[in-house]
């Protein structure tokens, strides 16, 4: 067992507030004037002060209370990441009801599944296409009684089921000319183990199961974030992960308990470009940004060639050593800082720079980040700090930090958090930030919530020092028919970071006498070698099944094949003529592998490399 907290870390855990709502609040009246959230507008950025957040969404709050939505009850958000879902989020929770999340990409099957199993009592709906998923299933989810559009004008055929979110703030500036108490009667009856989230995992595997976070849960990681002190309230983040995931959730309590300001826009394609305007300080990514980003940067330089490619190696070895040096708490000195100083200026500042050129560090965390590329991005002076935690321990369990870091790690844990390992490796985790249970399964709740209030994670994983190393999700790791055991992950990030052009990389081997790979190439990057080798222009398909694909990808196989273990290289391997993604169903919306749909899906390539 891990206890972690010193005492003035365990002083500020049994200080915290409540509950959300009173978390929110206090941080309104600390500093109301102080920007809260900017976001895009067209083509420019405008903020809103945290005063501002709380005046509107009291008023979106009386407008539910108003539409007659009890206490604990579902309030379900269907939108991507925007400055609307915050404010609905905040006027949920302000009302004392629960939410619940539905990825925009959720098919209408499974949004149906979700909107009745939670008893959802409305639903905001960015668009008409998420009204449109709704009233497909309309007969199924008798719970739901009124939608709120976000965008758009709702259709007469509607009637009053659908209204628009200027109906529902009008409607709440109505309820509070009557009602001037009604919001604080409801925040004040607010109890910690009251229902906040719903949280429905996405689904790696059958349907989705929800989480059931009570306020307590948000409240412990706000203030055990603020306790390892990695934040303060001058930094500036910004925010385009998935709010309908957990990760994305659990910096919107910890940003009310320290009172930074967010950039928010949800748009992935704008990451990079918005980052450069905003400057942020931090931001917080699933793995694959990181790979997108690197690899980018590598072909880049690869296509220009010559001198510049050679300055670009000769940065990237200094900047190793200086890494190397800093992780051992050095720094460099003499002949190496002449020459850091130097590939600094000529090289690495400007990655920087492609960032906003402000970045203290980033948050990695949703899946395993190859620590090859955390290595790279160290030395470009760019820090990742990656994490660990689930949707059923609201996020966060353990996290590096900017002073305390091992690189290939996920960190020491949260203050007050408790870590076990058991004898077959598998992680236990114990404390405040643990779900009370699967929502509808006690059976399911049974079999990973034990009654001493251990959390049994399905990942294995072992500490060194105080750093949590994790080896692999437990039902992904499989056995050869040789009897070697093999961790998919681990070996897919390695080629990920060795393959400029890999989008993704699926290990196969179970119970196989070899283990072999699926294989994707992004279709961005993927564009500029075909140009580079005769092929610009073609299809993607025809392109990543020529023989030249296969030879570069044969390439890079022997390169990852050179840093395994016998048993565990990939011994065949298939290119597939189109790549994974969310919306066919083998990805989740926070950019984690389907790995037994894909396997399912590709049973019989699969089979052929075999034959």
């Amino acid at each position: 067992m891990k206890p972690v907290a010193d005492s003035g870390q365990l002083a500020l855990l049994s200080n915290r507030k409540d509950t959300m709502a009173q978390m929110f609040l206090e941080r309104v009246e600390a500093t109301p004037a102080r920007e809260a959230f900017r976001f895009p507008r067209g083509e420019q950025w405008t903020s809103v002060t945290w005063r501002e957040t709380e005046e509107l969404t009291r008023r979106r709050a009386a407008g539910l209370i108003a539409l007659g939505v009890e206490p604990e009850q579902r309030v379900a958000i269907a939108s991507s990441t925007r400055i609307e879902w915050i404010e609905c989020y905040l006027a949920a929770v302000l009302a004392a009801a629960a939410t619940t999340t539905i990825y925009p990409t959720t098919i209408s099957s499974d949004v149906a599944f979700i909107v009745a199993d939670a008893d959802v009592q409305l639903v905001f709906a960015e668009d008409a296409g998420q009204v449109d998923k709704l009233r497909e299933h309309r007969t199924e989810t008798p719970s739901l009684r009124k939608v709120v559009l976000i965008d758009g004008t709702p259709v007469e055929s509607d009637g009053d089921w659908v209204i628009s979110l200027g109906d529902l703030d009008a409607l709440g500036d109505e309820y509070l000319a009557e009602h001037p108490s009604a919001v604080d009667e409801r925040i004040a009856a607010i109890k910690p183990d009251d229902l906040c989230t719903l949280i429905y995992t996405s689904g790696t595997t059958g349907r989705p199961k929800g989480v059931r976070l009570p306020h307590s849960a948000w409240t412990y990681e706000g203030v055990a974030v603020e306790g390892m002190r990695v934040l303060s309230p001058d930094d500036l983040q910004f925010l385009w992960l998935p709010l309908s995931h957990v990760f994305g959730q659990v910096l919107l309590a910890v940003q009310c308990q320290i009172g930074f300001a967010t950039a928010v826009d949800g748009r992935i394609d704008k990451i990079v470009d918005n980052a450069a305007v905003v400057q942020p300080t931090f931001m917080a990514a699933a793995p694959r940004i990181f790979e997108k980003a690197h690899a980018r940067i590598r072909t880049m330089i690869q296509s220009e060639g010559g001198a510049r490619a050679r300055m670009f190696d000769w940065a990237f070895g200094v900047g190793a050593k200086v890494s190397a040096l800093r992780q051992a708490g050095r720094e460099p000195s003499g002949v190496l800082a002449a020459q850091f100083a130097v590939a600094d200026r000529l090289v690495l500042s400007k990655i920087r720079a492609r960032f906003g050129g402000r970045i203290r560090f980033f948050v990695s965390g949703s899946a395993a980040l190859d620590k090859t590329l955390a290595e790279w991005f160290h030395a470009a002076g760019l820090l990742i700090l990656e994490g660990y935690g689930l949707s059923e321990t609201s996020a966060g369990s353990t996290l590096n930090r900017p002073s305390q870091y091992r690189l290939g790690s996920v960190g020491p844990a949260f203050p007050g958090t408790q870590f076990k390992i058991a004898e077959d490796g598998e992680i236990l985790i114990k404390g405040d930030g643990v779900m009370s249970g699967y929502h509808n399964q006690p059976a399911q709740t049974a079999e990973v919530l034990d009654v001493d209030g251990w959390f049994h994670t399905g990942d294995i994983g072992h500490f060194e020092d105080e750093f949590l190393f994790i080896t692999d999700r437990k039902k992904d790791l499989f056995k050869t028919s040789g009897g070697k055991y093999v961790a998919p992950q681990v070996i897919e990030g390695r080629f990920k970071t060795i393959c400029p052009y890999a989008s993704q990389f699926i290990v196969h081997g179970n119970k196989r006498n070899f283990v072999s790979a699926l294989v994707t190439l992004d279709p961005d990057a993927v564009e500029g070698w075909a140009a580079a080798n005769g092929m610009g222009g073609k299809p993607y398909a025809e392109i990543v099944t020529s023989d030249a694909a296969q030879a570069m990808v044969q390439g890079y196989v022997d390169e990852l094949n050179a840093t395994l273990n016998r048993w565990e290289t990939i011994k065949k391997f298939t290119i597939l003529d189109r790549d994974l993604t969310v919306e066919s169903g083998e990805m989740t919306p926070s950019l984690k592998l389907k790995r037994k749909y894909v396997e399912t899906e590709y049973a019989d390539v699969l089979d052929k490399m075999y034959e």
